[in-house]
């Protein structure tokens, strides 16, 4: 069984929980209400549902909408934007070595729009292919579980954003625009719905 919540989860959820009380006893049980809705939503926020990889191909890092399909050189990289009501943990959409975890700073622009290319990042670098997970305006903390040397299964949790935004993945080199499964536009689950075929 997998853990119910993104780690940090109950410490952002501690606030309006520990504001709730007081709340109710200065203000009303109206405010009261609105400080526990919001220790709910940023849980449900940060949940973690167990997922299980396709057979074969290369699942989806994140949860969310597909926001990018474009060649770099010899690469292809595919982005999923999540919104608020998706699920902000990703996942290794292959197995491998990871090389290195490299912070890059950046702006928090919307994590939808083409500007985004310029907001904090975090590459997550295997071998052969990369998963770099973005800020947008409004998440400003990415959480990596992983570090150099560490070895993962495809599907395997990377990290999450918390209350934000874009997850890319640089397809290995072997793989081209036309083993790509999936179109801008497209809803996807982590861990599981194929991007591309290999």
């Amino acid at each position: 069984m997998g853990r119910r919540f993104a780690p940090g989860a109950w410490r952002y959820a501690a606030i309006p929980l520990a504001l709730a009380l007081p709340a109710g006893v200065v203000a009303s049980p109206l405010a009261s209400a609105g400080a526990l809705a919001l220790a709910a939503a940023v849980l449900a926020f940060h949940r973690d549902p167990d997922r299980t990889p396709p057979e074969s191909g290369i699942p989806a890092p994140a949860d969310g909408k597909v926001s990018v399909v474009r060649e770099e050189g010899d690469r292809v990289r595919v982005g999923v934007f999540m919104n608020v009501t998706d699920v902000h943990v990703n996942r290794a959409p292959l197995g491998g070595r990871v090389e290195a975890v490299d912070h890059e700073p950046g702006r928090h622009l919307p994590a939808f729009s083409k500007e985004s290319d310029r907001n904090e990042k975090l590459h997550i670098r295997f071998d052969d292919h990369e998963v770099t997970l973005i800020a947008g305006a409004f998440a400003r903390r990415i959480h990596p579980y992983v570090e150099p040397g560490d070895e993962l299964d495809r599907g395997e949790r990377l990290g999450h954003i918390s209350f934000g935004s874009r997850a890319d993945v640089v397809l290995p080199a072997s793989v081209g625009l036309g083993d790509v499964t999936v179109e801008r536009g497209d809803r996807v689950r982590a861990g599981e719905t194929v991007v591309a075929e290999v």
